[in-house]
């Protein structure tokens, strides 16, 4: 298996486009490439709810503060769990755990939806910070899922980024979590469904397209 870890505790870059000064319709010098890689590991979205309704009676400088807390707050806690930090995603962050479940050892088992539920159990802390900020508290929805991803990476920039089927179910299944709530998918579920370290409480499936039957979705709580 490939290690793509990426460091969480690093800033995350943002490419800069060189545009050409003689025209505007100059093409820009930027590619995706597949760099032929694959790996089976858990995805997991943090997104944040109503930011945009927030941040709309905020000055930028507050705005930047707001986000520069809860992304660092997140971070931490992945980096506590082993989790990677790949990019923001709108008002969220996506991450990933390389497959916890390849060893056969159970202290291994479940990591990360331990690491679902502390960001969870977070929530407060991240408030206590704000509000020490005087900024407003923070709302997100967290969701987990697992499957194989492709490792993609664009030509100006070290940082590389994951595409798949994992990565897209777990978007969409994002805003079935309550607020400040975990959800699963069925295919993550069904590798820890017999733990009995947790709730599982099945929720309005997703209907797929080309699919009869809706993907499961599963609410997570600690027994």
């Amino acid at each position: 298996m490939h290690d793509f870890r990426i460091d969480p505790s690093n800033s995350i870059a943002i490419p800069r486009i060189n545009r050409s000064r003689t025209s505007s319709l100059s093409p820009i010098k930027y590619s995706v490439g597949y760099t032929g890689m694959s790996l089976p590991c858990v995805v997991g979205i943090v997104d944040l709810v109503d930011s945009t309704k927030i941040s709309a009676h905020m000055i930028s400088s507050q705005w930047g503060k707001y986000y520069e807390i809860f992304l660092n707050s997140i971070s931490n806690v992945l980096y506590k769990f082993g989790g990677f930090v790949i990019k923001n995603v709108g008002d969220g962050l996506l991450f990933y755990f390389s497959d916890p479940f390849s060893s056969k050892q159970k202290t291994n088992y479940g990591t990360s939806i331990e690491c679902g539920l502390e960001i969870v159990d977070s929530h407060k802390k991240i408030c206590e910070c704000l509000d020490n900020n005087g900024l407003p508290c923070v709302n997100f929805r967290v969701s987990l899922d697992y499957g194989k991803v492709i490792i993609m990476k664009t030509s100006n920039c070290n940082y590389v980024d994951i595409l798949g089927p994992a990565v897209n179910m777990c978007s969409k299944i994002n805003h079935f979590a309550s607020i400040n709530g975990l959800v699963i998918g069925g295919d993550l579920h069904q590798l820890i469904k017999k733990s009995k370290d947790f709730h599982f409480q099945q929720e309005k499936g997703h209907k797929v397209g080309g699919m009869k039957s809706k993907y499961p979705i599963y609410s997570v709580q600690k027994k």
